[in-house]
């Protein structure tokens, strides 16, 4: 498949060995201007052929600070894989393996991580060969982050006619699953077998979606990676109107007086102003994800956890986990942390309101080459198929058990059932996968 016709328009990729990449499509009009801090809009057709062979800006974000230095050798040192920032960032990637359109493969919808603050979808341990090897296609985006994707404030939601503020970082992913959902056709896959999956503040996205009536049947299956669940710390209830406190909190300290000043400044000048907010709230003990989604009444009705209770979330086939040195809140790691309880809390949560539980799965490879151990993110290599491009020193193992991995999350992306002797997580038998080399 070369070229693909969609509602937009046509657009080229590039044929590489067994699939076809489009790098770069964009699927919003750029955020800049007045269309700053609103609902992402509906691009316009285009004229001509687009040119999908690049992949495109990432969102405007603030460098990695050096005390998180791990993570900028793990992903971030390769500077092919590191595109410039820009307000203009609205764009998505495909990797399809399909050579016609009626072939109607199953949809995979990558949401990355990062706080909220950092993230894009070209980074280099993304990749959609693996999945493509599994007939299955591969979809990544990019969406508004930090201040530009959640800022709350009273001016904004008087100009809403919604009545809101923030949220337009999961607005853009709405309307990106729309995209998808409308054009995937064009590239041989199935608008109707579409798993949307993230890992950390992805995750959290990922249940974001699934607890919003904003997605309605768009979304077929879900995998929530190191974030999300029931009961979890990572997950904040911020509501619309402490939300606004928040923005107006950043307002005032930036000396901002007319929502027209806050339009104008330019994204670098924003960014500077962010900067000095984030060093303001740590230097008053504010820490946290506080740009992050909000219940605002219409994007998200009710809190996470209620929204589960009252079996308003998609009902639709679940998998989440996290890895053993994952990210935590509290001094209980391992199996005693938040994050693997609320995993399980999660499927028995949905066993008991009467739907089917979920898989869980725990991450236990120490990756070779360090003392990190299961780190945080460290599965992304493995599920991805991306090993190759890591600077550890993997071994014949790890390259099976990423085999596997790659096999689970293809089979369950097709069909709900990850296979692989894997049993849900149910309350009398409360089974949770280990993934680790044999």
């Amino acid at each position: 498949m070369d070229l693909a016709n969609t509602k937009y328009g046509p657009i080229s990729g590039i044929k590489q060995n067994g699939y076809t990449v489009f790098k770069g499509i964009p699927y919003a009009k750029p955020p800049i201007g007045d269309l700053r801090f609103r609902a992402p809009e509906e691009i316009d057709p285009w004229d001509g052929v687009y040119q999908a062979d690049t992949f495109k800006n990432k969102c405007m974000q603030s460098e990695l600070p050096k005390e998180i230095s791990f993570y900028i050798k793990e992903f971030y040192s390769n500077p092919e894989f590191m595109p410039e920032c820009s307000e203009d960032s609205l764009y998505l990637n495909i990797w399809t393996p399909a050579n016609v359109t009626s072939e109607k493969l199953p949809v995979a919808f990558w949401i990355h991580g990062g706080g909220f603050l950092g993230g894009f979808g070209s980074e280099m341990e993304f990749d959609g060969e693996a999945f493509c090897k599994q007939d299955v296609i591969l979809v990544t985006i990019n969406y508004r982050l930090g201040l530009l994707g959640f800022l709350a404030h009273e001016w904004l939601s008087e100009e809403n006619e919604k009545g809101v503020s923030g949220n337009y970082g999961i607005m853009d992913q709405i309307l990106a699953l729309k995209w998808v959902y409308e054009n995937i056709g064009a590239f041989g896959g199935d608008p109707e077998n579409i798993t949307v999956f993230g890992q950390s503040a992805g995750a959290v996205s990922v249940q974001t979606l699934i607890s919003s009536p904003l997605t309605g049947n768009m979304i077929n299956k879900a995998i929530l990676q190191s974030g999300g669940g029931y009961k979890s710390p990572i997950i904040r209830n911020t509501n619309l109107k402490d939300a606004e406190k928040i923005g107006e909190e950043f307002i005032n300290l930036s000396k901002i007086k007319s929502l027209k000043e806050l339009r104008e400044k330019s994204a670098d000048e924003l960014l500077a102003l962010i900067e000095d907010y984030y060093l303001h709230r740590r230097q008053t003990g504010k820490e946290g994800l506080f740009f992050s989604p909000i219940i605002d009444g219409y994007l998200l009705v009710d809190g996470y956890d209620r929204l589960i209770e009252n079996g308003e979330i998609k009902n639709i086939p679940y998998m989440l986990g996290c890895c053993k040195d994952d990210i935590s809140i509290t001094s209980e790691g391992g199996e005693h942390s938040a994050l693997y309880q609320g995993g399980i809390g999660f499927s028995h949560k949905l066993e008991e309101i009467g739907r089917k539980p979920a898989y869980v799965y725990y991450f236990t490879r120490d990756l070779p080459g360090d003392d990190s151990g299961a780190f945080h993110s460290g599965e992304l290599w493995y599920m991805f198929g991306t090993l190759k491009r890591s600077w550890r020193p993997n071994t014949i193992a790890d390259y099976q058990l990423s085999d596997r991995m790659v096999t689970a999350w293809a089979n369950f992306m097709k069909n709900g059932d990850p296979s692989q002797e894997w049993t849900p997580c149910t309350l009398n038998h409360p089974d949770v996968k280990e993934f680790n080399i044999e």
